[in-house]
Order: C-alpha cells, then structure tokens, then sequence
C-alpha cells in the first residue's frame, strides 16, 4: 500500500516527537522519511485544533472536520473524549483518529488541587490516551502533587492562561507558578485569553521560553474583558511574531500547538479554515 504524502509526514513526525523531537529536528526527520520540509504545509510545526472550537459537533463529527481542514494533531476536551472513559471507549477514539491521520497531542483544561490521588487518575488517563501534554488550570497548593506526577509519568503539564482576574491571567503569574519546579511544568499560551488580559502573547512565548508546552491560537479584536473572537490576523495578534516565536524557543514536536477558535459554534468550520490558511502563511512568513 503507497501512503499519501500528508500520512508519511504525519508518521515521521509522530515517531520524532515519541523519541523527543522538537520543531528543529523536524527537516532531519523528514529528510530520513524521503520528504522534505517544503512538502509540509505547517513547516514542521505540530499544528492542530482544540476541539472545543467543535463543541457543537461529536466525536466523529470532530474528527471528520479536522481532517477536512488538511491538520494532523488535536487537543480534545472532555465532550470528545471524557476523562472517565473506559479502556474500551478510549482504545476507539484513539482508532478513529489512527485511521483519519490525526495525533491526539493534548487534552484539556483540566483543574488540579492538592488531592494527589485524583490527579492521578488525570495522569493515568494520560497515559492511556497516549497523550504527552495536559493543559491545565492548577490550584497552587496542586504543585507539589504535580512535581512528583509529572517525573512518574513522563507528562508535561501545561498551565493555561485564562482571561482578566482568574488565577493565571498574566505572563508573570504563570512565571511565579512554574519558578522552581520540575522542567515539565509549564505553560500553554492562550494568545486569546492573555490579549484579553492586555498582554503580549509573543512576549509570553518568548519569557516562558522552554517551558511553553502547548499555545492556543486564537484572536481577539481589541485588547480588554470584553473582546470579541475573530480568524486570527484579523485582530491583536501578531501571528507571524507568534511562529517566530515559537522557532526560537525551539517549541517542542510533541507539543500541542492548537487553533482555537470560539466564535459561531453552530458553524465554524469555514472560519476555522481561514484560521488554517492564515496559519500557513504566517509560518512561511515565519521562516524568513
């Protein structure tokens, strides 16, 4: 059987990101595959959809669009794929994403607190869902729990950043939670959420450095509480500074690098293509 050029990709780089890849390692990997990286239309970045802009739409349903929309990587949130879920209703899902050439790379946002026997059963679903990043919105008496969990599972936690007066709505906030602890605590770039907040999602890549494991890449149309969702590059966000970004910080390849977008749920899918093709644009733009 011949395997389209897309599948070849996706499962070079999904192996790469297994053995610990970053982005950079990404021309290597393909070059070894017989591709090359102007045969991938995201540049070697794992670029994919938080599902929670398909909230509308099942589990199938979901797959079915991302795939449409040329991506190879989602992060899903609990609709389309509940942490409780048994064995058997996660080996499926993880099938129908198999057979649509999608890599499951993150899920969330999930709550921690200093209960360290429910975390871990957020680890070991983890585990079962193969996936190598959690997003998350940790209590701070959560951390030490998460220290220990983190160096068990080999599982990063990425601390997503929510809107103006929640727990982490600030660059600096997420620096004072992450200072000092395990190298996989660290931090999921909400672009959206931190303009919101009135900061500068570029410059929280660049601050956070290695510790960003995840971004979720959406626009807002003004800075402040209450904007409003747009396709990316038609508000605030400066998208080809955000690749740049990411280039520099070396943004892992089994990171979850997701389009977010939460406007028009009951349909958002040509605006979330829109979303891709901006994307495709910026990481070429990107690269000069």
């Amino acid at each position: 059987m011949t395997l389209s050029l897309p599948r070849r990709r996706f499962l070079a780089l999904s192996a790469a990101a297994a053995a610990g890849a970053t982005f950079f390692d990404a021309p290597r990997v393909l070059s070894a595959a017989g591709l090359n990286l102007a045969d991938d239309p995201f540049g070697g970045f794992p670029l994919g959809v938080q599902s929670y802009s398909l909230r509308n739409f099942g589990t199938v349903e979901s797959i079915r669009h991302i795939k449409g929309m040329g991506l190879h990587y989602a992060e899903f949130y609990g609709k389309h794929l509940d942490t409780k879920a048994s064995d058997d209703q996660i080996k499926e899902t993880l099938k129908l994403l198999e057979e649509a050439g999608i890599k499951l790379a993150g899920h969330g946002v999930h709550g921690f607190t200093k209960d360290h026997e429910a975390n871990k059963k957020l680890f070991e679903f983890a585990k079962k869902a193969g996936v190598k990043v959690i997003t998350a919105n940790p209590e701070k008496d959560s951390f030490d729990s998460l220290d220990k969990l983190v160096a068990e599972y080999d599982i990063k936690i990425a601390i997503h950043n929510h809107g103006p007066g929640q727990l982490y709505d600030s660059i600096d906030s997420v620096v004072q939670a992450v200072k000092g602890r395990h190298k996989w605590v660290g931090a999921c770039v909400d672009c959206g959420h931190f303009l919101r907040s009135g900061e500068d999602p570029v410059k929280a890549v660049k601050t956070l450095g290695p510790r960003v494991f995840g971004a979720h890449i959406k626009d807002d149309v003004e800075l402040g509480r209450g904007s409003k969702n747009v396709v990316i590059g038609k508000g605030k966000l400066d998208v080809v500074g955000l690749f740049k970004a990411l280039r520099e910080i070396k943004f892992p390849a089994d990171g979850s690098l997701a389009l977010e977008y939460e406007a028009n749920p009951e349909n958002p899918i040509e605006e979330m293509k829109a979303c891709v093709a901006v994307a495709k644009e910026a990481i070429a733009k990107s690269a000069t």
